[in-house]
């Protein structure tokens, strides 16, 4: 039985209980959040992990960090050092991007490393098969998409990426309106090539009931993507977007029917005004289905700065109701990610996070930040860093900057407010 179908029959399963003892909630409130789909638990039933998360309603917003090789750069070791990076600095998921190298080496060392839940996007796998026998991607049959599933399902995967909200009459939808840079998602651009040379829906969405079945026997979290999302803000919450996610929320219902869990993927580029109706949209659209959303970026003007726009963006959709933020390097747009580069993003998005948890009022959130200001008042650097998000840079900035008084630092020094106010309002 899937987490879903335990919690239908009212059973609290040892992971809603690590869960709910991680977030400090009531299992029972959470248990009724799974039930009804507001909640998930990825959690392939093949692979034990040391940290268990939960993802929805009343729970901690969490924050997911992209890794993988590409063509251009195959490095297992780089990716499992990424992968601790991520995992090191706060990141509750990972997921295997690769497209280069061996991916089925590099997808099992990384299940074996990471003790987050780990997700792929498994049309990815099936491309680079393609490419690597000499076919065209069109020549792809839906038995070989499946099988790709059904193997990477066996390895313990937690959850997956599928784009089964590409279909025939979305395309159609999104050529009629007309975009300034198209389909910014790869894997809805794979699948939009397999459909228009074979003249086929989408095998994701005509054998859907398939998908469900394989990921019911293992327990694998589906994640509806946003195969339609905009790649600027100029193409945000248009017509095709919005169709891929109404029919993103009728799969949705259709996969908690079976049993099966399942989120959905937001969109990438949103302008500030926009982020609320996105958020609302979904949830209205997707029975409150938990929103994983990717940034999304509130600019499209900064390359190299995009862990910033990610950051703002990711901040506001999670305090209107998304769920789950997809991290943001500064290298987006620009190449794969560094050691640093992850750091850096999943720094980023976690502040995002938090930032949205104390909006959003989950329990606990605030309390982090009054302990930080009361370790400030009594000038307690040790206490200070050891309650930072990252505690290194915040020791390293505090010993650059070489203060008179182990009292004060050097932006007041003896002119310090709170030394002051201590002194004579005590």
């Amino acid at each position: 039985m899937t987490q879903l179908e335990y919690a239908k029959r009212g059973t609290l399963t040892p992971a809603m209980r690590a869960v709910a003892r991680s977030e400090g909630v009531d299992p029972k409130r959470l248990l009724k959040e799974v039930a009804e789909g507001r909640a998930v638990i990825p959690s392939n039933r093949l692979r034990k992990k040391s940290r268990i998360c939960g993802i929805g309603k009343g729970l901690r917003t969490k924050v997911n960090a992209n890794i993988g090789t590409s063509a251009d750069l195959s490095n297992l070791k780089a990716e499992l050092n990424k992968l601790k990076a991520a995992v090191e600095y706060g990141a509750d998921t990972v997921m295997d991007l690769s497209t280069g190298g061996d991916l089925k080496k590099i997808r099992r060392a990384m299940l074996g490393a990471s003790p987050v839940p780990l997700g792929t996007v498994p049309i990815y796998e099936v491309a680079v098969m393609a490419e690597r026998e000499k076919r065209r991607i069109p020549s792809i049959t839906a038995e070989e998409m499946f099988a790709v599933l059904e193997g990477q399902a066996g390895e313990g995967v937690d959850f997956f990426t599928i784009h089964s909200g590409v279909t025939m009459d979305t395309v159609e939808c999104l050529k009629k309106e007309g975009r300034v840079v198209d389909v910014v998602s790869r894997g809805g651009a794979i699948l939009i090539e397999w459909m228009a040379h074979n003249g086929r829906e989408n095998p994701f969405y005509e054998e859907f009931d398939r998908v469900l079945d394989l990921a019911k026997r293992y327990d694998i979290t589906l994640s509806l993507g946003d195969g339609m999302r905009p790649g600027c803000l100029a193409d945000a919450t248009d017509r095709a977007q919005v169709q891929e996610l109404i029919v993103l929320g009728e799969l949705a219902k259709r996969a908690k029917e079976a049993g099966v869990q399942v989120m959905i993927e937001g969109p990438g580029h949103v302008p500030l005004n926009q982020i609320e109706a996105n958020i609302l949209l979904e949830k209205e659209v997707c029975q409150g289905a938990p929103f994983y959303v990717l940034g999304p970026l509130v600019t499209d003007i900064a390359p190299g700065y995009d862990h910033i726009t990610s950051a703002i963006g990711g901040a506001l959709a999670a305090s209107y109701g998304a769920d789950f933020i997809c991290y943001v390097t500064p290298s987006e747009h620009l190449g794969l990610p560094s050691v640093a580069d992850v750091k850096t993003g999943v720094v980023a998005a976690r502040i995002a996070a938090h930032a949205a948890d104390i909006a959003k009022g989950v329990k606990g959130a605030l309390d982090w930040d009054i302990s930080m200001s009361v370790a400030r008042k009594k000038r307690d650097w040790q206490r200070q860093f050891k309650l930072a998000i990252d505690p290194v840079v915040a020791r390293q900035y505090r010993k650059r900057s070489k203060p008179a008084s182990k009292d004060v630092c050097t932006m007041c020094g003896q002119y310090c407010s709170m030394k002051i106010s201590d002194k004579y309002l005590r």
